[in-house]
């Protein structure tokens, strides 16, 4: 039995919804479900052509890269000592199955129950008798789709599971799931759905087994019974090879779930070109897998806002906001975070081709006081989480960030003149933080400098902490970068 060691402890991975009978049958008939599938396409080109990249799997990379080992030995789930290291499938669906279950699929609470089950025989299994052991021991949550709603489930019901189990939660991560419900022909899954158990999906039943107020009108809250700091949520924004949709979601979504749906409320969250499942699914992708362990494992926190100061008109524009002519723009904020090294990936990237750019009204960013706002409503470009320790020169992090902000089309308000829209502002950034004893050097390089130069120094706002990079153009765009970067995982 090996000894715990922050921050590698065990992982529980749940499954996602199984609809049908038969694809019930072909779940519980895997021992991994799907944990263990990987991926030789990362997307399709314009001309349907495939781009290559082998993933090999969450599970396989969590025993190449960190060690990990499965559950299972000469052909059964272990119930002897378990390494800390382990991932642990949680089969909730084996009841369902009319081959090696008695048929009958669990409710949402009933699996959360069983889910509380699991972990304390988790810590028997880890930790037997040894108090020291058992007084460290922490597990990590890891769902996709529904299995993430039954993670809630139990961590948000005081009337499922035990108090003792959830308090040995350190993290959950879920891929596409739908915090907020899933939407039907542009509606919220009735009540009364009842058909393959749809209705999980439907708010009013949400608001029950996540014990919420019956007046709430979104379902993505965590309700003070979880700290949404350590609840990642990854988002897909590839609608388009979702292969298995049985249902018209469209743009602004994985496939299955909208992008505006698959957050709670406080909790960090990543943006990837990825699909609900299928070939280009979140799960089995290396993007899903970055963002798990740099989650999971990494020791530092970036996130960042955009705080804009000036957002220039075109010039016919302007001139007939200055003949006392009204002018209406949306403005929309695409925001690209990139790894530097052996192997760039996008840890998140949120862009108006994929539907899932920030949108920003005027009013909202320079003039609040018109929406009864106190302040400007600025927008969340990233929050991403970095580890030192993949570090491979050195002592400094180094990783991109590419932004861009757009104008929707501009409208003279009295007239029929219409402008198109314009990009206001385009760079792409280095970033450069390294780890001192006393703290953060933090620099940036801009895009017309090569990104192996050492680049200028970040200024520090006295009052918030945060590091300020300023941003303007020679179109007159100006606003500000501003970053906070934080220790994280510390135990």
């Amino acid at each position: 039995m090996s000894a715990l060691q922050h921050p590698y402890y065990p992982i529980i991975y749940l499954r996602g919804y199984a609809m049908t009978q038969d694809e019930i049958e072909d779940t519980v008939a895997t021992p991994y479900m799907g944990f263990n599938l990987g991926s030789t396409k990362v997307k399709q080109e314009w001309d349907r052509s495939i781009a290559m990249h082998t993933f090999e799997s969450p599970l396989v990379r969590l025993m190449k890269d960190y060690q990990y080992q499965d559950s299972y030995k000469d052909g059964k789930a272990m119930e002897g000592p378990l390494p800390a290291r382990s991932v642990i499938v949680y089969r909730y669906y084996d009841q369902a199955s009319r081959q090696i279950g008695q048929g009958d699929t669990p409710s949402v609470p009933d699996a959360a129950a069983g889910l509380s089950d699991l972990v304390l025989k988790l810590r028997d299994q880890v930790c037997g008798k040894n108090a020291q052991a058992r007084a460290a021991f922490k597990v990590y949550l890891v769902a996709h789709s529904m299995g993430g709603l039954v993670c809630r489930s139990f961590l948000q019901n005081d009337a499922v599971g035990s108090a003792e189990a959830k308090a040995l939660v350190d993290k959950v991560f879920t891929y596409g799931t739908p915090h907020n419900g899933i939407e039907v022909f542009g509606l919220n899954v009735p009540q009364f759905f009842g058909p393959f158990d749809i209705n999980n999906f439907s708010r009013s039943e949400m608001r029950k087994y996540l014990a919420l107020p019956m007046t709430s009108e979104r379902v993505d809250s965590l309700n003070g019974k979880f700290d949404p700091a350590r609840f990642f949520c990854l988002v897909g924004t590839n609608h388009r090879d979702y292969s298995l949709a049985r249902i018209p979601v469209g743009p602004m979504s994985d496939g299955l779930v909208k992008i505006e749906n698959a957050t709670v409320q406080g909790a960090p969250r990543a943006f990837v070109f990825r699909s609900h499942s299928g070939h280009f699914g979140l799960v089995n992708s290396e993007e899903g897998y970055q963002n798990l362990v740099r989650f999971l494992f990494g020791d530092t926190s970036v996130s960042a806002r955009l705080e804009t100061a000036s957002m220039p008109l075109p010039p016919r524009v302007q001139a007939a906001k200055d003949e006392g002519l009204e002018v209406r723009a949306s403005y929309l904020f695409e925001a690209t975070v990139s790894t530097r090294g052996a192997f760039n990936i996008n840890l998140t990237e949120r862009r108006a081709d994929d539907a899932s750019a920030i949108f920003r009204s005027f009013d909202e960013l320079l003039r609040p006081t018109r929406l009864q706002r106190e302040k400007p409503r600025t927008p969340v470009l990233f929050s991403v989480f970095l580890d030192t320790a993949r570090i491979q020169v050195g002592r400094t992090l180094v990783f991109g960030v590419k932004i861009v902000v757009r104008s929707t089309e501009y409208l003279v308000l009295g007239t029929n003149q219409r402008y198109p829209a314009e990009v206001l502002f385009d760079e792409t950034l280095t970033i450069r933080a390294t780890v001192k004893p006393e703290g953060w050097r933090l620099r940036y390089v801009l895009a017309d400098q090569w990104s192996e130069s050492t680049g200028r120094e970040m200024l520090l706002d006295a009052s918030t902490g945060l590091a300020v990079i300023p941003l303007e153009n020679r179109k007159g765009f100006k606003g500000s970068l501003q970053m906070d970067f934080s220790r994280w995982n510390a135990s």
